[in-house]
C-alpha cells in the first residue's frame, strides 16, 4: 500500500514539474500564434524587428527633410527680397540687408582672430596698397571741406582739386561696396569698435564685399566732374553720426 502511495506521489510530482516547464515554454512561444513558413520547413522562426525604432528613424528623417526644405525656401525668399525693386518690399529689404551685413561684428571677429592666431583670415588681401600717409587719422581724400557736419547733418563733403585716391580711415571689413541711390558708388567699412565709415560719390571702387582693408589702404578713386565735385565722408557709432572734424585734425574748413 505504501508503495502505491509513493508511486502516485512520484507521478503527481513529475506531472507538476512537466506542467510548469510546458507553461514557461508556451509563454515564450506565444509571440507567434501560427507557425511561420520557415518553421514548417525546419528553420528557426524569423522575428520582426522593433517597429518603434523604425518609427523614430522615420520621424527624425521627416524633421530633417522639413528643415532642409524650409531653409531652401527661406534662402530664395531672402534672395528675392534683396533683388526686388518693389516699393512694398523696400522695408524688408533694408532690414534683411542690415541683419546680414551690419549686425554681425566682422571687424571685431577679424581683430580677435589676428590677436589669437597671429595671421589674417582668408578674406584678407595679400597685396595691400597704401598711400604712405602717417599713422595719424586723416581725411580719406586730399581736399577742402566744403560742407560741414552741421550743414550736412550726417557727414562732410570733401572737394579735391584733382583726381585722387580714396583711402580707408582705419582698419576694418567692407560691409558694402556698390551703388547707392543717393551716394552712387559707395563703400562702407565696419571697424573693430563697431563704428562704421561711409565713403560716397566715388568715381571707381577698388574693393569688394567682406574684404579686409588696413588703415590708409586705397579703396577707390575720385575724379572731379561738373556734376560731382565732392566726396562724402561720415563716421557713425552706436547708431549716431559723429562730426569727422571733431575726430580728425583738419585745417581747411569752409
Amino acid at each position: 500500500m505504501n508503495n502505491v502511495r509513493k508511486v502516485r506521489k512520484s507521478i503527481a510530482k513529475r506531472n507538476k514539474i512537466r506542467s510548469l516547464s510546458t507553461r514557461g515554454y508556451t509563454s515564450k512561444k506565444i509571440m507567434q500564434p501560427f507557425p511561420q513558413e520557415e518553421e514548417k520547413h525546419g528553420f528557426y522562426p524569423v522575428f520582426q524587428a522593433n517597429s518603434s525604432e523604425d518609427k523614430q528613424k522615420s520621424v527624425l528623417m521627416g524633421h530633417f527633410l522639413l528643415k532642409g526644405i524650409l531653409s531652401i525656401i527661406l534662402f530664395f525668399v531672402v534672395a528675392i527680397v534683396l533683388q526686388s525693386n518693389i516699393e512694398l518690399l523696400e522695408k524688408p529689404k533694408k532690414w534683411t540687408s542690415h541683419v546680414m551685413s551690419e549686425e554681425f561684428p566682422f571687424a571685431r571677429a577679424h581683430q580677435w582672430y589676428q590677436e589669437t592666431f597671429g595671421t589674417p583670415l582668408a578674406f584678407s588681401p595679400q597685396n595691400i596698397q597704401t598711400t604712405g600717409e602717417t599713422e595719424e587719422d586723416a581725411l580719406p581724400v586730399m581736399g577742402n571741406v566744403t560742407q560741414s557736419f552741421q550743414t550736412n547733418g550726417t557727414g562732410i563733403m570733401i572737394t579735391p582739386t584733382s583726381p585722387s585716391p580714396v583711402t580707408a580711415w582705419r582698419d576694418g571689413i567692407i560691409i558694402f561696396a556698390g551703388s547707392d541711390k543717393e551716394m552712387k558708388k559707395t563703400v562702407i567699412i565696419q571697424h573693430a569698435d563697431r563704428s562704421k565709415t561711409t565713403y560716397g560719390l566715388l568715381s571707381s571702387l577698388d574693393v569688394h564685399l567682406y574684404q579686409y582693408v588696413s588703415k590708409n589702404q586705397r579703396i577707390g578713386t575720385f575724379n572731379p566732374t561738373e556734376d560731382n565735385e565732392s566726396v562724402f565722408f561720415s563716421i557713425e557709432k552706436n547708431d549716431e553720426f559723429i562730426d569727422p572734424i571733431q575726430v580728425i585734425k583738419v585745417d581747411d574748413l569752409p
